[in-house]
């Protein structure tokens, strides 16, 4: 049997003729692939609009459809979903092949750019927490059962959360409202409803600037989920790639003045220590993030196999993976944590990063006290699960309050624990450790320690100008009389 063509490129449009109506007496007539299509009008004046319409579709070259008889532009206009449901398509879409962390990203990048991508409204607009957050936690979060389990349709595909289980009424109003509201798909090749929508990106909830890996995340997922409209032949091109705009230019380097020194650490450390049984069980989690500066979600994983701890001298941990907190809603297991590799590195890559004397002590006593969970980890919550970081914040606070000032104690200084990671980097530098070395021992690329600790190592260049000088073998007073 042979195929319809349902494309093609034989299109002859008539002239306008007249016929014997009332209601529609001018008729255009057109033919697409052979098959005749005709279209009514009160006035010539519309009917020749139209004609025209559709002889400049002719003239840029473009494809007709022979069962509407419409340009394929005016089709895939007619029929673009809403933002919104091809919003959910993609994050349901890519759900099954990426991390938890992945997923939770998306999520909340969506979250952040639909609000704004909605017609006007004379009617109540639903709190923007309260909206976030039914886009965030059901529109763009896939569903499970009772059991943990994905729940999916007959197609085998993960569905909505909205879907699965009825909402609460605030919630049900804030989906019911933006999906009535929501501009199509098609309404993105606009400029300006880009712009509205990358400003959208570029602001935190409170209107103040996001960080600007926050707003490069976040824009590569709206990147994403247009390619992916592209795919679908909802649009016949990114649009985003026409845009030239920049985020707002924000200061992502890290405010050394609220980095505690040295002794300011220690005296945290000791706070800690010195609140009973949960403080002595995180003083080693602490101290890690200190004295190795590594993240709290390779302190979660740090396992007594990947620990060196001599009796004297320097030890080492070798990092291999890192256990991030993420929400129930967002794993495979529905845990609240995933296990993963290193930040930004393969799966199976590993970090070596020397530890002082001090740090091996900690370890060492700490294992000698606690043991280990039955997997090798270090550190471990009541029921053998990931350290909460709500209850290392809590413990924090309290040494907080006791080793500051009232002063400092109600300052940003040390605000949250992630203060010992930028404390300890801090230290490296000032130390005079090659900054290739600091990036590798933290886990960064040397871009990214320049970035966020410009200053410090700004401030060392009088230090390396004099290694220079001995080297040289030249001092000052003599370079100068020559």
């Amino acid at each position: 049997m042979e195929e319809t063509t349902l494309h093609t490129y034989e299109v002859r449009i008539w002239g306008i003729r007249k016929r014997n109506s009332k209601s529609a007496p001018f008729q255009l007539r057109w033919l697409v692939g052979g098959v005749e299509q005709q279209q009514p009008f009160m006035s010539r004046t519309q009917a020749d609009g139209r004609r025209s319409e559709l002889m400049a579709a002719v003239r840029s070259g473009e494809q007709f459809d022979t069962e509407t008889g419409l340009p394929l532009s005016e089709l895939r206009e007619l029929k673009s979903p809403t933002w919104y449901d091809h919003a959910c398509s993609y994050a349901l879409m890519k759900w099954p092949h990426i991390a938890a962390k992945h997923r939770a990203n998306i999520a909340e990048s969506l979250a952040t750019v639909t609000p704004v991508l909605v017609s006007p409204s004379k009617g109540t607009r639903p709190d923007p927490k309260a909206l976030r957050h039914a886009l965030h936690s059901w529109a763009f979060q896939a569903a499970r059962n009772g059991e943990g389990e994905l729940i999916r349709n007959d197609q085998g595909e993960p569905i909505a959360r909205k879907d699965a289980t009825e909402p609460p009424a605030e919630i049900s109003a804030a989906l019911a409202w933006v999906a009535k509201h929501s501009l199509k798909v098609a309404d993105l090749n606009d400029s300006d409803t880009l712009r509205r929508a990358l400003t959208a990106l570029s602001l935190k909830l409170d209107g103040k600037k996001a960080a600007e890996n926050t707003v490069r995340r976040k824009r590569t997922a709206f990147n994403n989920a247009l390619r992916y409209a592209v795919e679908r032949d909802l649009l016949t091109g990114n649009p985003l790639s026409r845009i030239d705009w920049e985020p707002p230019a924000t200061d992502d380097e890290v405010d050394f003045r609220y980095v505690p020194n040295p002794a300011q650490t220690r005296a945290l450390l000791g706070s800690v220590r010195d609140q009973g049984k949960r403080g002595e069980h995180l003083y080693g989690f602490f101290g890690c993030m200190y004295y190795a500066a590594m993240r709290p979600s390779e302190v979660a994983q740090l396992s007594k196999r990947d620990c060196k701890l001599p009796a004297t001298g320097w030890g080492e941990l070798v990092l291999n993976r890192s256990r991030p907190e993420v929400g129930a809603g967002w794993t495979d297991d529905g845990k609240s944590y995933e296990l993963r590799g290193l930040k930004r590195r393969a799966r199976k890559t590993t970090r070596p990063v020397p530890i002082p004397p001090v740090l091996v002590v900690m370890l060492r006593r700490h294992v000698e006290t606690y043991g280990t969970a039955p997997d090798g980890r270090l550190f471990v919550a009541t029921r053998g699960g990931r350290v909460r970081s709500t209850e290392y914040a809590e413990v924090w606070q309290k040494a907080r309050e006791k080793a500051l000032s009232a002063e400092d104690a109600a300052s940003p200084l040390a605000e949250v624990p992630y203060s010992l990671r930028h404390a300890g980097v801090s230290l490296w530098i000032k130390a005079g450790v090659d900054p290739v070395e600091v990036a590798r021992r933290a886990g960064h690329s040397i871009a990214v320690l320049w970035k966020f600790y410009a200053k410090i190592l700004r401030g060392q260049e009088h230090r390396a100008n004099q290694l220079i000088d001995d080297a040289l073998g030249v001092s000052e007073e003599a370079a100068t009389t020559e």
